[in-house]
């Protein structure tokens, strides 16, 4: 399955000749946590690693390991104000078949610390193959270390990657991304797909399953499953639709056409077309004035952002433009549904205070 549509490096999962270390293990990895990094990500991922090293949920480090990395072995401290301390100090790097960098809370990114990157470049001369987890793929561009690579962001920081990182191309409408040597993932509990992902190729199809099964996972996710988005009153179990909805959400202010669209996604447009029509009863342009119109009436009603604003953040001419199509489809006008908007919360408010 290689994920580059037939560009750079494949991703293919090997068959069943499963590499096997001295020590027994067929999986390691070694984590650098990040400052205030997602606890839930990294918890994922070290607990399908635990329930596939072992038999049952028994836990020993038998057909995987894992360790925390440390330059100076202090705690590492997650958003949620839980500190995990590390296991072992910055060493060889070739011990470990992945260095997984676990990223964090968007505001505090300010770069790993040279010793890290000296590491993590030392271990990429080597082979060993870096995994970015949640913001951890801002890490490794920021050390320089995903230049040719595609990265899988989040949804939600799409917008971030692009500022930060002017001239590349992050991946946003799947889960994770296997890039040859560089692996990124979403974050979240898409970590423990990853994760999985990881098991199934170097211990086994049954392994993995099982380490899902006791986390109460159903099924595990390929790499190309489309990320959960925000939610538009739109809803499909057609992958393809799911993917082509996510791009429109991350292009709000600038509407894709149909024919733009279909070949981001490697499709062509009859099969978009066709694959709407199936799922949706609609036209691509027609769900994508519908999410369009959904959030430009969140914003109406959430925010005192100027009606022209929301139109051009929505993808719109101008106001007027906006409002003719708010009156087709919600019957009133921007200006109407703000004042509900705002007589309603005002209602509640005087509510909450009687009581």
């Amino acid at each position: 399955m290689d994920l580059r549509n037939g560009e750079g490096r494949a991703s293919a999962m090997p068959s069943a000749a499963f590499k096997v270390r001295r020590n027994g293990t067929r999986l390691s990895v070694g984590f650098i946590l990040a400052k205030r990094f997602t606890l839930c990500a990294f918890a994922n991922f070290v607990d399908v690693l635990r329930l596939a090293a072992d038999e049952g949920d028994r836990s020993r480090p038998i057909m995987c390991s894992w360790s925390v990395l440390s330059d100076t072995m202090s705690a590492v401290p997650a958003s949620c104000g839980v500190s995990v301390h590390p296991n072992e100090r910055l060493g060889d790097p070739t011990k470990f078949d992945y260095i997984v960098v676990v990223g964090g809370v968007m505001e505090d990114l300010v770069g790993l610390e040279a010793s890290y990157v000296a590491y993590l470049n030392k271990a990429a001369a080597a082979g060993v193959k870096l995994i970015g987890v949640c913001t951890g793929g801002f890490l490794l561009h920021k050390a320089g270390l995903m230049n040719g690579y595609r990265c899988c962001v989040s949804w939600f920081h799409h917008a971030d990657f692009l500022e930060q990182f002017d001239g590349l191309n992050p991946v946003s409408d799947q889960i994770f991304i296997d890039d040859g040597d560089r692996l990124t993932c979403s974050g979240g509990a898409i970590s423990a797909h990853l994760a999985a992902y990881l098991v199934e190729r170097h211990v086994g199809r049954a392994q993995a399953s099982k380490s899902l099964h006791i986390m109460i996972i159903d099924n595990a996710m390929r790499p190309e499953k489309p990320q959960p988005g925000v939610s538009m009153d739109i809803s499909t179990r057609d992958p393809m639709v799911m993917r082509a909805l996510l791009l429109m959400q991350q292009n709000i202010d600038t509407p894709l056409s149909v024919a733009e669209l279909a070949r981001r996604m490697g499709h062509s447009k009859r099969q978009l077309e066709r694959h709407f029509r199936s799922a949706l009863g609609a036209s691509p342009q027609a769900a994508f004035l519908q999410i369009r119109l959904t959030f430009a009436r969140h914003l109406i009603e959430s925010t005192d952002k100027l009606i022209a604003t929301v139109a051009v953040e929505c993808g719109f001419c101008d106001s007027s433009h906006l409002s003719r199509m708010f009156r087709q489809k919600f019957g009133s006008t921007p200006q109407e549904i703000r004042r509900q908007a705002q007589l309603e919360a005002g209602d509640q408010a005087f509510e909450t205070q009687a009581a």
